[in-house]
């Protein structure tokens, strides 16, 4: 199997990029990674995962949808090269079939799917991990994954668009350890996913009180970090932008944690209550899209709990609704 070192990952994307719009994790000035494109920074695939949302390539926190000038309207148009998007985990690999399926389901929504399109999704996994631990293997959901052995990144393709791509990375060595990250990747402790889904069990069983609620609410001051960390969070607001005999109607990601989320014109708000707002938040990815979807919607990529400055991140409210409710 193709085994291909950082430095000719980073050589094989730049020249990869006349063909696809490259997006991967870069080091920043000050250290930091985040998800960009390799004229901005030097290529960064170990660290774990990146604080940016990865699905944001394809939903944006703001885009332009449509212009009207004059009495001429212009839709947002598709990509003009395909996007290749690198440095997804294997929890947003699975965040993103979500998405996909949200947005194609009962009415196709054409501004995402002109950046989903023809697209190319690389998993990184193995041992790039913070500090070393190991991230799991993707195994599906992806065109393409690198598993790091410690050593090199095995090029894995999963599509033929992934096999395009693996075929014009340019490797010297080759390894055969897919089998031993496999299993190391089926070991990870899973106590987490156990505890989501008690949890979800405790709210479709309605075994969890408003009290609850009034308490986790109280710590919430707010910042809707959770909702902009979040992949799979999909809400969005749109607003009409006038400049220059131009009006841009732009989308723009809403939170379900702002107090004005569902308020109506009469002025009554069905979600008034930051108890509310923060059931609603916890209820809608491991209840309400249980029921909908067929399975929770949290994939727990671990970014809400990471970013929440009061420690009120979805595994910790669950592990905190687990211990109340669940003996």
């Amino acid at each position: 199997m193709k085994a291909a070192t950082p430095q000719e990952l980073e050589s094989s994307f730049k020249q990869i990029s006349s063909q696809y719009d490259v997006f991967a994790p870069i080091r920043m000035h000050d250290g930091s990674r985040s998800l960009g494109r390799l004229d901005e920074g030097p290529l960064a695939l170990m660290g774990g995962r990146i604080f940016t949302k990865t699905t944001s390539v394809f939903f944006p926190q703001q885009e332009c949808i449509l212009t009207q000038e004059g009495s001429g309207v212009a839709m947002q148009q598709p990509v003009g090269k395909p996007l290749l998007v690198v440095g997804f985990t294997a929890e947003d690999a699975d965040c993103l079939a979500f998405i996909d399926k949200f947005y194609s389901e009962n009415f196709r929504d054409s501004i995402y799917f002109n950046k989903r399109d023809g697209s190319v999704v690389v998993v990184v996994s193995g041992r790039c991990g913070k500090d070393g631990a190991f991230q799991k293997i993707a195994g599906r959901n992806c065109d393409l994954e690198l598993a790091y052995d410690g050593d090199r990144f095995l090029v894995i393709p999963y599509s033929a668009a992934g096999v395009a791509v693996g075929d014009a990375i340019k490797a010297k060595g080759s390894a055969n350890t897919l089998a031993e990250l496999k299993a190391q990747s089926e070991s990870l402790d899973d106590q987490d996913q156990k505890i989501i889904e008690k949890a979800s069990d405790l709210l479709v069983a309605e075994k969890v009180p408003e009290e609850f609620w009034r308490d986790i609410s109280k710590r919430c001051i707010a910042c809707t970090a959770c909702n902009l960390s979040c992949p799979t969070c999909t809400c969005f607001d749109v607003f009409d932008w006038q400049s220059d005999n131009k009006v841009k109607r732009l989308r723009i990601w809403d939170s379900c944690q702002l107090d004005g989320f569902m308020r109506e014109a009469s002025g009554h708000n069905p979600m008034g209550t930051e108890s509310l707002r923060t059931r609603r938040r916890i209820h809608h990815k491991l209840a309400a899209d249980r029921t909908r979807w067929g399975h929770i919607t949290c994939f727990l990529c671990g970014r809400c709990d990471d970013v929440c400055p009061t420690g009120i991140g979805i595994k910790s409210v669950a592990r905190e609704m687990v211990k109340r409710y669940g003996q």
